[in-house]
């Protein structure tokens, strides 16, 4: 695990650089160091009935990931670790102000996506303050878990663990699905295939669990994100028209509130209040590709060992990943 961070640190340049990766560093570290065996919070007497309950939950979830949903066997989620912080990173997404692109935010091994996390709530403000000042619209959200792609052992957090069942499922299998599939420098693909992987792994975990009562619930709920994502998708494509029109800037920033105005209109509770694209981005990096990705799997009949592999073939073609993603059969090309 040193050695890893120990390369990061040499592709680093520049004191902000430095900086951050320490900070990343001992955010790491310390997460991993509290991180005890999930057996050993079982057999602690002292472990409270409620906690104790969501890990034997965690424990029935994860083997479920690896031998139904064929999602990496490894040691992620074999322990648990209390932050005692409601997040466990804080990630700032920016886009610039006529711009419904992200700014892009490049690291050695991950490759170059769409936001850049913190541990520090404090730190995140800081850089989004920065940011801001450089005239760009920026968003900053609490994330309760993320991946580190296989490289570690990434543990359960007090940040998820006291999830209902449905949503530590949905949580697990999407992180999990980034340890089978990542392609570097393309957070939407990545991201679009992990909801993919998360929706269909949820529905057939109810379904073995013998609760198919609660799948009318999940379609509910899933046709309310796709709406969502659908009308985001929407006001992202006219806002993209309205900026390559080079307008006066009080002209586009009238129109930019007028669709930020609609959208808020009918999704007041979950759409900040003033206009900003960078809040469009982290919806779109999380949707938009999810449509293809699930005719992708529909056409391999539902088998998702196949589905892996042709999402992995993709991704191994990587510039062009998304374009054949957009026709991609199940069968690898000849």
């Amino acid at each position: 695990m040193r050695r890893f961070f120990f390369i990061l640190l040499l592709f680093t340049t520049g004191c902000e650089s430095i900086s951050y990766y320490s900070q990343a560093i001992r955010g790491q570290l310390g997460l991993m160091g509290a991180a005890r065996p999930v057996e050993a919070w079982l057999a602690d007497p002292a472990t409270p009935p409620d906690l104790r309950a969501r890990l034997q939950a965690a424990q029935r979830i994860r083997e479920f990931a690896s031998q139904r949903l064929a999602l990496p066997q490894n040691g992620s989620y074999s322990s648990y670790a209390e932050l005692g912080r409601p997040y466990a990173v804080w990630n700032v997404y920016a886009a610039p102000r006529f711009s419904v692109e992200a700014r892009q935010e490049c690291f050695p091994i991950a490759g170059c996506v769409s936001y850049r996390g913190f541990f520090s709530e404090q730190d995140a403000r800081r850089h989004a303050a920065r940011l801001r000042e450089e005239g760009n619209d920026v968003y900053l959200g609490g994330v309760p878990a993320y991946s580190t792609l296989g490289w570690l052992d990434d543990p359960l957090l007090s940040t998820f663990i006291r999830y209902p069942d449905v949503q530590l499922a949905r949580l697990m299998f999407h992180e999990l699905a980034h340890q089978r599939v990542y392609l570097k420098g393309d957070t939407a693909f990545n991201e679009s295939f992990a909801v993919t992987v998360e929706e269909e792994g949820v529905r057939r975990w109810l379904e073995a669990e013998g609760r198919g009562g609660e799948l009318e619930a999940l379609r509910a709920a899933r046709l309310r994100r796709q709406e969502f994502a659908a009308r985001v998708a929407q006001a992202r494509e006219r806002l993209a028209k309205v900026y390559q029109e080079k307008l006066p800037e009080e002209a586009m920033l009238a129109r930019k509130r007028e669709e930020y105005d609609k959208l808020r209109a009918d999704y007041p509770a979950i759409v900040p209040a003033e206009p900003n694209n960078a809040y469009l981005v982290s919806i779109a990096l999380y949707t938009q590709l999810v449509p293809q990705f699930e005719r992708l799997l529909a056409g391999c009949g539902g088998d998702l060992s196949s589905f892996y592999d042709r999402v992995e073939a993709l991704a191994a073609s990587r510039q062009g990943a998304r374009a054949a993603l957009t026709s991609a059969g199940c069968q690898r090309p000849a």
